[in-house]
């Protein structure tokens, strides 16, 4: 505990468009935050790269250094909230803040789905706290209610739209039949995507959310290499097109699940890959770069987060309800939830998740070809739920829902397709998320 009335003192790492606002937020409204923790919250120091980079805020004077390591290692910090991304030094800083003491409010996502362990063993060993929430879809309330709120309840799946980029660029092929190419382009005209944005559309972000969601929500440890990770560079018109025939719209969703296995334990399977999700599906409404994520668990059934998943103030929002709690718990001397990874479940390789898949044929238009690709997919083992064709001058076009069967088998059937003489191209290939079997 605190000595009584005693301020307590916050260093920032990072004065970007998150750190930037989070420091507004602490100046602005420091009297509030110390009547919700009960002392005073001061600022101690801000640490950035450069002191004359241009800023979104005016940091008070005296108060920006660039001595990160200086400034997380004084005695009088006791709180440290680093915003500056990336593994190193961020790691290093984190590690050394929970080593002078210090707790620790951090929205590094990436760090937290690599090495996520090494930061929590080492704030249990000092005693302090780690809070996250900011790592994942911005201001929407999500790790929170998985670690605590749901704490008394078996979560079974964590559906989620965790990537406000690719949500944006998705939204606009569907809405306006634009390309990937000339969405992609709107959003960075727009500042919704980075000059460079692999990270975004090819799936790292979401893998990396996709690992802290499910190893909060499953109790396990699930790093980013455990994630099956697909972007949406290769989402064509001709498919968000396809969706909406089938009265679906294309998403790239973050996918945890619970599934039980033959002998009776449970293991976890993590994805993230473009699917079609039925319209009717609430995750479909989500527009342009909102984020929303979709739980199911056994007591409390099906639960809905939604809101701005990226953004400097957004983000520092969630980050400054952190760092509430963690002033709490230290004027109080005591920590919070750490990390819960009791179950120590298998993670599945994206060969035994079990989805269904939507797949476009050119075939030649003769008779038993229908007839021939049914066989293909039973040979396989998988279920045709519906097919629909549609016949050109001289060839035809096969549209086949599958049902549920796992990726491996659906992978070999699309192989097995690809060689068949009969077909012409495999044109298209998605899985479907988010419906009834």
């Amino acid at each position: 505990m605190t000595e009584s009335g005693k301020p307590l003192k916050v260093a920032v790492l990072g004065c970007g468009s998150v750190g930037s606002q989070v420091v507004r937020l602490l100046v602005e409204q420091a009297a509030d935050l110390g009547a919700r923790v009960g002392v005073p919250v001061e600022l101690a120091g801000v640490a950035v790269r450069r002191l004359d980079a241009a800023r979104e805020v005016e940091v008070p004077e005296g108060l920006l250094t660039t001595d990160a390591e200086g400034l997380v290692a004084r005695d009088d910090v006791d709180l440290v909230v680093e915003v500056i991304g990336g593994i190193e030094p961020a790691r290093s800083l984190i590690l050394s803040a929970l080593e002078h003491g210090a707790s620790v409010v951090t929205a590094n996502k990436a760090l937290l789905a690599e090495d996520g362990p090494t930061l929590f063993e080492a704030a249990a060993k000092a005693g302090r706290d780690l809070y996250y929430e900011a790592a994942v879809a911005g201001a929407i309330p999500i790790l929170r209610p998985l670690r605590e709120s749901l704490a008394g309840d078996k979560v079974t799946r964590v559906l989620g739209i965790v990537n406000g980029t690719t949500n944006f660029i998705l939204d606009k092929m569907d809405s306006s039949g634009a390309g990937f190419a000339d969405a992609l382009e709107e959003a960075q005209e727009l500042g919704y995507a980075e000059a460079d944005p692999t990270a975004d559309v090819e799936g790292f972000d979401a893998a990396a959310k996709a690992a802290i969601l499910a190893s909060l929500a499953f109790h396990t440890r699930v790093t980013a290499s455990d994630v099956h990770r697909e972007g949406i560079t290769e989402v064509s018109a001709a498919d968000v097109a396809s969706a909406t025939e089938m009265g679906c719209v294309v998403k790239l969703l973050a996918i945890c699940e619970l599934r039980e296995q033959p002998g009776g334990d449970e293991a976890v399977s993590v994805r993230v890959h473009p699917a079609m999700i039925p319209r009717s599906h609430p995750l479909a409404s989500v527009r342009e770069a909102y984020n929303a994520v979709f739980v199911e668990s056994e007591a409390a059934g099906q639960l809905m987060f939604y809101g701005p998943g990226a953004g400097g103030a957004p983000t520092a929002s969630a980050v400054l309800g952190d760092l509430v709690t963690v002033a709490r718990n230290r004027r109080e001397g005591v920590t919070g939830a750490g990390e819960s990874a009791y179950a120590d479940r298998a993670v599945l390789p994206m060969g035994e998740a079990r989805t269904r898949y939507h797949v476009a044929i050119d075939v030649d238009d003769r008779a038993g070809v229908l007839a021939t690709v049914a066989t293909a997919f039973a040979e396989h083992g998988v279920s045709i739920r519906t097919v629909h064709q549609e016949g050109r001058d001289d060839d035809a076009q096969l549209v086949v829902v599958s049902h549920e069967a796992t990726d491996a088998q659906l992978r070999a059937t699309v192989e097995h397709l690809q060689q068949m003489d009969i077909v012409r191209e495999v044109s298209s290939v998605m899985r479907v998320e988010g419906g009834a079997e």
